[in-house]
């Protein structure tokens, strides 16, 4: 059976290395996010400001990977 994931709805926060982002969960709680591979390979922009979709495990709620970047009403995408 296929593990169990959580998704959460957040801000990023920070950029750091290594396509790596600092996320603040829509319940407060700070999460280490990485970009997922389909996002990656479309080469799709995340800029600290950004709302986007987290898949946490349930075995470490302290990592997570961004599976999707949520539309701002103020940008041109």
């Amino acid at each position: 059976m296929k593990e169990q994931k959580w998704i959460h709805e957040g801000l990023i926060t920070d950029s750091l290395p290594n396509g790596m982002f600092r996320v603040r969960l829509d319940n407060e709680d700070l999460v280490l996010g990485y970009v997922s591979g389909k996002i990656r390979r479309s080469f799709i922009r995340i800029l600290p400001g950004d709302k986007v979709k987290i898949e946490v495990s349930r075995y470490d709620s302290t990592r997570g990977r961004i599976i999707y970047r949520l539309r701002n009403k103020d940008s041109k995408d």
